[in-house]
């Protein structure tokens, strides 16, 4: 039997967070690839696509995540990214992996504790507004780890105020594996 070729990439909430449980909730179905860097902004995530451009050529489906760098802000003057600049460059990864022919996944940016001073839930929330509707004018499917993470923001996120918590990691990873899943059903069903 094939197995479907799954790539994750994206930030450190994938790295250090619902990335290294995913494989483990698919199993033996799924071949899962991910860089074991950090893909940060979304301009990095777009120039990872060059160099991981054999393994996206094999995947059948790319699940993705980018914001919590883009919308950070550490000098008071508004987020490291612009959001028109965010948005062109997270649909313009997408019409690279959909030239490619790869079903893709994009997975919202999780909330952070309140008290966190650089990244505020009020912008993740502007920030993943304004992606979603054109992502899913292009088919794109949302893996919603906002709203996974927002039922209980302190039980989901660590001390740090930021990354996932093991509890967190495991609700994500379960919302990622489900979503892939859903994927490739609908992928076989074609």
């Amino acid at each position: 039997m094939k197995k479907t070729k799954v790539v994750l990439m994206g930030d450190s909430i994938r790295l250090m967070g619902y990335g290294s449980a995913v494989p483990a909730l698919l199993g033996d179905a799924y071949e899962v690839w991910q860089p074991e860097t950090n893909g940060k902004f979304v301009s990095n995530v777009l120039r990872d696509l060059f160099d991981m451009a054999d393994r996206i050529d094999e995947a059948d489906i790319v699940h993705f995540n980018s914001g919590e760098w883009d919308i950070c802000e550490l000098f008071g003057d508004g987020p490291f990214t612009p959001l028109e600049f965010y948005v062109s460059q997270i649909l313009r990864i997408v019409d690279i992996l959909q030239a490619k022919g790869k079903t893709v996944i994009f997975a919202t940016t999780t909330p952070v504790r309140a008290e966190n001073v650089h990244n505020h839930n009020g912008v993740i929330e502007q920030f993943n507004a304004a992606v979603v509707p054109p992502l899913k004018g292009k088919g794109v499917l949302i893996n919603d780890l906002y709203a996974v993470v927002a039922e209980d923001v302190y039980e989901n996120v660590c001390d740090d105020t930021i990354h996932l918590s093991p509890v967190g990691i495991e609700r994500c990873a379960a919302s990622t594996a489900a979503a892939i899943r859903r994927a490739a059903e609908e992928k076989e069903a074609k």
